[in-house]
C-alpha cells in the first residue's frame, strides 16, 4: 500500500490517545478475542500489489514461500491480477489472499481502468479512460456510489476466476482517506461476510507512523524517548476523531475480526549511501526486529511490497529498490530466527475468520 489515508489513520491515534486510553488498558485485545493467549504479539505478514505486475507476482511468491509472509491482496484490474490467481489455485489453494481494493492508477505510463469499465463509473475515471493518478483526485471526483460499483466488481472479478478473497483492504488507502468511500468499503464486507482490514485496537505503531516526521525530529535533538506520549496537534483532527473504536466494535459485532494495530510505512525504510540489494534488505529486516520488538500485545498487520525486480521494472515505477528489500527482508534470517525465539505467532485472515466464528 502505497500510502494509507492518513486522515483516518490520523484520527484513529486521536481518539485511542484520548478518549479510549483507559477503557483500552482494561479491555481485552482483539487477540485475545479471537483466543490467542493474553500477552502474545500475533502477526500477519502482509504482501500488497499482488497482480500490479510479473515482477509484484514473483515477489509475493517468494515473501510466501520462502520468507515469513503469511498473506497477501491481489490488485484486480492490473494485468498480471488472473495470472496471480492461477498460480495461487495450483500452488496454494488455501493461501490467504484478498484484495487490494483499486481506485488509482498512480504510474506515469503503466496503468489500468476501473473494471466497471469508465462509461460506467465516469467519476473514478480520468481523461485516459483509466482510473485517476492520486487519492486526493478519487476524493475530489469519485461518487461514493460508483465507489461501491466498482468495490463490488473486484470482488466479482475475483469470484469469476473461482477465488474467494479472504480479506478486503485498500491500495494506496483511498477507502480510508474519505469516510463515505470508508463506510461503502465497510458495508460491502460485512454484507458478504469478508474481513476488512481495519485497526480497531491500540494502534501504537500506526501512530508513531502519523507522528514519523516529529519523531524523527525529537530523535535527532535527542529527545526521543520510547513510548514517549505525542502530540495530538500533530494530527489534523476531523470529525472521526472518536469512530475508530466504534467501527472497530461495529466489526465485531457484524462478526468479522478486528486489528489491534496496524504498519503500513516501510516503503521509506532505506539505509544511508548506496546499499547493495542485499544490505537494503537486511537494513530492513533489522527495522521488521525492531518494530517487533516495541509493538504491543494483540494482532498486528505488517505490510511489504515485495517485488523480484525484472529490467522492464523501471518503466513502471522508481520504487524498484525498495520493493526488492521489502522481499528480501522477509526471506532474511535474522528476522526468521527472530520470530521464532521470541515466540511471535504469524497467522493469517483466514485464520482470524476461522476464530471469530467460534466466539459467541
Amino acid at each position: 500500500m502505497k500510502k494509507l489515508g492518513l486522515l483516518l489513520w490520523a484520527c484513529i491515534a486521536c481518539s485511542i490517545l484520548t478518549n479510549n486510553a483507559v477503557s483500552q488498558q482494561l479491555e481485552p485485545t482483539y487477540a485475545e478475542k479471537l483466543g490467542y493467549p493474553k500477552g502474545k504479539k500475533v502477526v500477519i505478514f502482509h504482501v500488497d500489489d499482488c497482480g500490479m505486475s510479473y515482477s509484484s507476482n514473483q515477489g509475493a511468491y517468494k515473501s510466501i514461500e520462502q520468507g515469513v509472509a503469511t498473506s497477501c491482496s491481489i490488485m484486480m484490474p492490473c494485468p498480471w491480477a488472473a495470472s496471480f490467481i492461477h498460480y495461487i489455485q495450483k500452488n496454494h489453494p488455501n493461501l490467504d489472499a484478498g484484495l487490494h481494493l483499486t481506485l488509482t492508477s498512480e504510474w506515469k505510463d503503466y496503468r489500468w481502468p476501473a473494471l466497471s469499465g469508465f462509461q460506467q463509473v465516469p467519476t473514478l475515471s480520468d481523461g485516459d479512460g483509466c482510473l485517476w493518478h492520486s487519492v486526493e483526485q478519487v476524493i475530489k471526483n469519485g461518487s461514493p456510489d460508483e465507489v461501491e460499483k466498482e468495490i463490488r466488481a473486484q470482488i466479482e472479478r475475483a469470484t469469476r476466476l473461482g477465488w474467494k478473497p479472504t480479506h478486503l483492504d485498500s491500495h494506496m488507502g483511498t477507502l480510508f482517506a474519505y469516510p463515505p468511500f470508508l463506510e461503502r468499503y465497510l458495508k460491502v464486507g460485512m454484507e458478504l461476510g469478508i474481513p476488512v482490514m481495519f485497526p480497531g485496537g491500540n494502534n501504537k505503531m500506526l501512530i508513531e507512523s502519523v507522528n514519523k516526521p516529529y519523531i524523527k525530529k525529537m530523535k535527532a535533538e535527542g529527545k526521543w524517548k520510547e513510548g514517549m506520549p505525542l502530540p495530538m496537534a500533530k494530527f489534523g483532527l476531523t470529525d472521526l476523531v472518536t469512530e475508530s473504536k466504534k467501527i472497530g466494535e461495529m466489526l465485531w459485532k457484524a462478526g468479522l475480526p478486528v486489528l489491534d494495530d496496524l504498519h503500513s510505512d516501510s516503503g521509506d525504510w532505506k539505509p544511508e549511501g548506496n546499499a547493495t540489494p542485499a544490505e537494503w534488505g537486511k537494513y530492513k529486516a533489522d527495522q521488521w526486529i525492531y518494530q517487533l520488538q516495541h509493538m504491543k500485545p494483540g494482532v498486528a498487520m505488517l505490510i511489504v511490497h515485495s517485488s523480484d525486480i525484472t529490467e522492464e521494472f523501471k518503466f513502471i515505477s522508481g520504487s524498484g529498490g525498495s520493493r526488492l528489500a521489502d522481499m528480501n527482508s522477509m526471506m532474511h534470517p535474522d528476522l526468521k530466527a527472530y520470530i521464532e525465539k521470541e515466540g511471535i505467532i504469524l497467522s493469517t485472515f483466514r485464520e482470524l475468520m476461522e476464530r471469530r466464528k467460534k466466539v459467541k
